[in-house]
């Protein structure tokens, strides 16, 4: 019996989660739609995994086969798209997990891509732009994305969140997922929520023929994975990318043993500057969405306590090594994209002067690019443009 044969036997005894709705009669779509995950990663694995079962089990909503866009390499001697598609377990980025058989590794993107309804991004954003150079004029006209990127596009024209950037290359309306979702957890089941934002673009074809929030939420939301649908993309996106660089901060000070009282100093700190960002840049971005959200605070808090930015931070201050050092001794050829969004919001902020408005960011960027001494953290972020 092959995968499919296997795959076809469970669907037909599989029911849509309780947690989530069944699919009503007029939502149910002229055709399923396909659905493709551009990154293989442990996080985008971890998403292939979540939106196959889903598949499996809501077989009139959604195509069966989820496209996973693997970048070629050998492990072993063999391809990692062949042992992914043989072993159904991505032995290189999330080992010990074992993917629904519906999960088809794709070394082409273009071929990953094509004919399908919904593209989720999932891949250190610092590649984005080759992926995009290669799908533009490529995917379908009708087609939606959803970007689990964590960065931000800085230039001196300005700064851009990743699903606008996704929208502007390839014409497609895009959407965002974040949240406080470390991929070991979510993979192996633990309990979690997750937030998706998404705004209907002006070309929405209605239910049934197009992606909406009730076909994100079904495609996503698991028992274990729970999702609350929003429309705020752009502070979904920031919260996302600026968490990041506080929680490089969060690990210099547990690397210098600091304790718990100097990381909430950090996270506070941090929450108040990601919120002056988005404000100030972002104005159409809703505060709720960093105080209330899974993708605001709750994503601060894990990633400051659980996630690979602070681990590298954490490993810069206890080995005395380079950022990039840290990166290669710990992730194992994964990105800590905290690295790379504290350049880019340090530059954004340079070329409007405002650098010294944000001292923890500064500060941050100055210890990762500068060798500034990690010990006098502290004193760069004192207040003092206050009485008392």
């Amino acid at each position: 019996m092959t995968a499919f044969d296997r795959l076809s036997n469970l669907s037909s005894v599989l029911s849509p989660p309780k947690t989530c709705s069944a699919v009503s009669p007029e939502d149910i779509p002229v055709r399923p739609f396909k659905t493709t995950v551009v990154g293989s990663g442990n996080w985008g694995s971890t998403i292939a995994k979540v939106v196959a079962e889903n598949c499996i089990e809501r077989p009139q909503e959604f195509d069966q086969k989820v496209k996973m866009w693997v970048f070629e390499e050998k492990v072993k001697g063999q391809n990692l798209t062949e042992i992914i598609n043989t072993k159904h377990e991505n032995v290189k980025y999330l080992p010990g997990i074992m993917l629904p058989p519906n999960v088809v590794a794709v070394p082409d993107v273009v071929e990953a891509c094509k004919d399908s309804d919904l593209i989720i991004f999932n891949i250190p954003h610092q590649f984005l732009g080759n992926i995009l150079r290669q799908l533009k004029g490529r995917v379908n006209k009708g087609a939606r994305a959803i970007s689990c990127l964590k960065g931000l596009n800085v230039s001196k024209d300005g700064c851009d969140i990743l699903p606008g950037v996704i929208t502007k290359e390839l014409g497609i309306a895009c959407g965002a997922l974040s949240g406080a979702n470390l991929a070991p957890e979510v993979a192996e089941c633990k309990w979690s929520e997750t937030t998706v934002a998404y705004t209907l673009p002006d070309d929405y074809r209605g239910k049934g023929k197009d992606i909406d929030k009730a076909v994100l939420k079904h495609l996503f939301h698991r028992p274990y994975f729970h999702v609350h649908v929003i429309d705020d993309v752009s502070g979904v996106s920031l919260a996302g990318a600026l968490k990041n660089v506080v929680a490089m901060a969060a690990g210099f000070v547990d690397g210098l043993g600091w304790g718990n009282n100097a990381k909430s100093a950090v996270m506070r700190l941090g929450l108040r500057e990601m919120i002056h960002f988005a404000k100030l840049y972002f104005p159409s971005c809703e505060e709720r969405t960093f105080t209330e959200e899974s993708a605001g605070v709750a994503d601060l808090i894990t990633t400051c306590f659980g996630g690979r930015n602070v681990r590298v931070g954490r490993y810069m201050a206890q080995h005395k090594v380079s950022a990039h050092e840290a990166e290669k001794q710990l992730l194992n050829g994964q990105s800590c994209q905290g690295i790379y969004t504290t350049k880019e919001v340090y530059e954004f902020l340079s070329y409007r002067n405002a650098i010294d408005d944000f001292p923890l960011f500064h500060v941050t960027y100055d210890i990762i690019y500068n060798n500034f001494p990690m010990e006098k953290l502290p004193e760069r972020v004192e207040r003092t443009d206050e009485k008392y």
